[in-house]
């Protein structure tokens, strides 16, 4: 067995290889790997006492980067903080915006998505305009999103007045996922909403995959097993965002991403 001093050797060299890497070249570099995962955390509920021992226990599991972001009520002084907290591991720390609250400079990176879905002109492009100065300034690495809403649609789905997609609809969330590819779009975020009874459905992501392999698919809502995660990994996606069972029980966050490294 590996000795605890070569063990600490090795996480400071990755470490190091971390802070000289761009957030996208880290992705794609552990993409390689297999399916990652991503802790998503939420200002709004939990704080930065918290969320460091979230962090803490979840990057030894093997949670491969932090989203940093709510839909409500998020302090951008405390989401800072909470930033802070996470670049601690080593790890990326990538914005994931439910408003302009939650643009912060001690951030690594953000999702600079567009709601594709959004019955409001704002929540596709209004909120982008506005936030770019902001991007530009704290010089934060943007990672282009389509942000797609799909069945239940939870808060972000409320929030951001989308039309959410039904289950059923497969060739209707084809069809936006291949629009926001030929826009450029080099990530595609598909939501099931925070909360949901239901997960995305398996064939949506091979169908999605299927048509726009490059892409890096992003799927979060409604996982809540590693049966759930195991499903939607083999189903294609690239990475799996788990919110809502980090905060109510970690040890089944713990489950599902043993189940995904694992798998790989």
């Amino acid at each position: 067995m590996e000795n605890l001093t070569a063990q600490g050797s090795r996480k400071k060299k990755r470490m190091k290889v971390l802070k000289r890497m761009k957030v996208k070249e880290y992705l794609e570099e552990r993409r390689k790997f297999g399916t990652l995962h991503f802790t998503l955390i939420d200002p709004h509920k939990t704080n930065a006492e918290n969320a460091e021992k979230i962090a803490s226990i979840l990057k030894d599991i093997g949670t491969d980067a932090f989203l940093l972001g709510g839909s409500i009520g998020v302090d951008p002084i405390e989401a800072s903080e909470i930033a802070l907290k996470l670049k601690e591991t080593g790890l990326p720390v990538i914005i994931f915006p439910g408003d302009l609250t939650n643009i912060v400079k001690t951030a690594d990176a953000i999702l600079f998505m567009s709601l594709l879905n959004s019955e409001n002109p704002y929540h596709i492009i209004g909120a982008q305009v506005q936030g770019a100065f902001l991007v530009k300034k704290y010089g934060l690495e943007t990672l282009p999103t389509a942000y797609i809403v799909i069945g239940y649609g939870g808060a972000a789905g409320y929030m951001g007045m989308a039309r959410p997609i039904p289950w059923d609809q497969v060739n209707i969330s084809i069809a936006y996922a291949l629009a926001a590819n030929m826009l450029g779009m080099r990530y595609i975020y598909l939501e099931a909403g925070s909360g949901s009874p239901q997960h995305i459905p398996p064939e949506v992501i091979k169908s999605i995959k299927k048509t726009v392999p490059e892409a890096f698919l992003i799927v979060g809502g409604g996982i809540r097993t590693k049966e759930a995660a195991l499903s939607v990994a083999e189903a294609g996606a690239d990475a799996i965002v788990t919110g809502n069972i980090v905060e109510e029980d970690i040890k089944k966050a713990e489950e599902i991403i043993k189940a995904i490294k694992k798998k790989d």
